[in-house]
């Protein structure tokens, strides 16, 4: 049976989505399969970064609905060979998901996926409710500027109160030289906020803009600083020994 783990941030802009598809990309690239769910309602932005945009026809939506079988929304990434996504509606009001058809949803893309992959709207509220409520983890994806920290740290004590005890912390758009000066939060600091561990820090990098703008994840590149690093993060996220 598959794990799902959740991703979430306190607020937009973070990285949440580009850590999701890179997360999923990574895992793929080293033989698992996995399934990416974008559960951002009418602000999907996941087929994008995945460069896959011409190729959705049915979306979650379709598949709660009954519209058409699960295996019509899941599509295939180009250049993988294990890593499929499933698109969220592009319309904000088919938000008419409860919390068992997610259940339902991902017990049956268990029995397929090694690892399932939700991709959740920031902040608290009723999405985030459904997108956790079958997840075995979650992933909290954050940068170090103090509206977004202190976001984040809500976020992940909403999640923990619901359910989720396993919580990890990803820290990402790290700027060190201005770190070092102290005009950032320190990342020991950040760190100490949370209740789950920090995982790893992703360095603010314009090669990660231009490969998301692209529609090319950034560790489809073997042996860069980039690849190495997610490497490392996403196997202290899944806990043992990935590759």
């Amino acid at each position: 049976m598959g794990e799902v783990i959740l991703v979430a941030s306190g607020k937009g802009g973070t990285g949440k989505t580009m850590f999701s598809v890179n997360m999923g990309a990574i895992l793929s690239k080293y033989g698992y399969r996995v399934m990416l769910i974008d559960m951002d309602m009418g602000l999907r932005n996941m087929d994008l970064y995945l460069g896959m945009e011409d190729k959705v026809i049915y979306n979650l939506m379709d598949v709660l609905t009954g519209m058409c079988r699960i295996n019509k929304a899941m599509i295939k990434v180009a250049g993988f060979e294990s890593l499929y996504f499933m698109a969220a509606s592009p319309r904000k009001e088919d938000r008419d998901i409860t919390q068992l058809h997610m259940k339902v949803l991902c017990d049956k893309l268990k029995k397929i996926f090694d690892y399932i992959i939700i991709d959740c709207p920031a902040g608290t509220g009723e999405m985030l409710d459904v997108s956790m409520a079958p997840a075995d983890k979650a992933v909290i994806v954050t940068e170090p500027e103090i509206a977004a920290v202190r976001d984040a740290d809500i976020t992940e004590r909403y999640i923990i109160e619901n359910g989720i005890a396993d919580t990890r912390v990803v820290l990402n758009k790290v700027n060190v030289d201005l770190m070092n000066k102290g005009l950032l939060p320190d990342v020991n600091v950040v760190a100490e906020i949370f209740t789950g561990p920090l995982v790893g820090i992703i360095q603010d990098d314009d090669n990660i803009r231009i490969s998301t703008n692209k529609g090319i994840p950034i560790v489809i590149k073997r042996g860069t600083y980039i690849e190495k690093n997610f490497k490392s993060i996403v196997s202290r996220i899944i806990s043992k020994a990935a590759y």
